[in-house]
């Protein structure tokens, strides 16, 4: 069955970023898949200013669409319409692209999968017109699979790359079934010249046609990765320890466990229950919405506010 598949850039034109993606993309054309690559650079996109127009548009059971005008309709649209996302983003001290960080702000609340569906399904139990409300398309299961480049020839200087990219895959829903990290990238001229990381990406967008076609969730969400990682669900490595030292935290699922040393290795242990509460699935994006709607502070609690902000308006 033939699936389209988004690639999307966060690099220079032709850069190994881009051409990381687009060998990956051509491994899914190979696979008979329709491919679209965009280089998100060449886009004007505007940073998001915290208005919360989205979400409370959506909390209203309306649309819940973005006051900002440029060209992130383009790339919204896109991903709406493909079925698997690839993505790849250079690092800039230890984190991706100001670039690629306000994309995730911008897609982040707005394209939240838990206020979306929920406005879907009042709205239309309530004969609300498809179009009064938020893009149906956000229902659409899809996958993806992404990865980081880095020229210094260590990792570590990598650190804050997959943790956070998963930003922009987390608030849809997409099921992430492949990442990577590519560093040492200065050791060569293009990665062109390095034909096992070029491997890796045929390897991915495989990984991602495979995905794409799969019929029920359980296969569907299976990991593809080479690489385990730490934690059994976002696979990353980076853990929060508690102030006591007693448990830990993955912080990009938002769930908790424990852990021990066994021969030497320390293995860190979460339960069924707290993985099934990830923030990348859809329980635990509901978690939170569901926490904004209840615990968030109503405009009028404090009636002499705009008296008190006077000491702070200096300009």
């Amino acid at each position: 069955m033939k699936k389209k598949i988004l690639g999307l850039s966060f690099g220079r034109k032709m850069s190994n970023t881009e051409v990381m993606v687009k060998h990956a993309l051509l491994a899914c054309k190979e696979a008979g898949h329709d491919i679209q690559f965009i280089r998100v650079n060449d886009l004007d996109i505007k940073d998001c200013t915290g208005c919360i127009a989205c979400v409370v548009s959506m909390i209203m059971g309306k649309k819940g669409g973005c006051v900002l005008k440029d060209d992130m309709h383009i790339l919204e649209d896109a991903i709406m319409e493909c079925d698997g996302l690839i993505f790849g983003c250079p690092t800039f001290e230890m984190t991706p692209t100001g670039t690629f960080k306000t994309v995730c702000d911008r897609m982040g609340p707005s394209h939240d999968i838990s206020f979306r569906k929920v406005a879907i399904e009042e709205g239309l139990a309530a004969g609300k017109s498809p179009d009064q409300l938020p893009d149906q398309r956000c229902l659409k299961p899809r996958v993806g699979a992404f990865f980081s480049v880095g020229g210094a020839m260590t990792k570590n200087w990598l650190s804050f790359m997959l943790p956070t990219m998963y930003c922009l895959t987390m608030s849809m829903g997409i099921d992430v079934v492949d990442t990577y990290e590519y560093f040492g990238a200065m050791a060569y001229n293009h990665v062109l010249g390095n034909q096992p990381v070029m491997d890796r990406m045929w390897e991915m967008g495989k990984h991602v046609a495979d995905a794409v076609v799969c019929d029920t969730e359980e296969e569907r969400r299976r990991w593809r990765g080479d690489h385990e990682g730490v934690c059994p669900v976002c696979h990353c490595d980076l853990l929060t320890v508690s102030e006591d030292g007693k448990s830990i935290e993955c912080p990009v699922c938002g769930t908790y466990g424990t852990f021990s040393v066994e021969d030497g290795k320390l293995k860190a242990h979460f339960t069924e229950e707290q993985q099934a509460r990830s923030r990348l699935y859809y329980a635990g994006k509901l978690e939170h919405s569901t926490e904004i709607k209840t615990c968030a502070a109503p405009p009028g609690q404090i009636p002499d506010l705009q008296e008190r902000l006077k000491p702070y308006r200096w300009d």
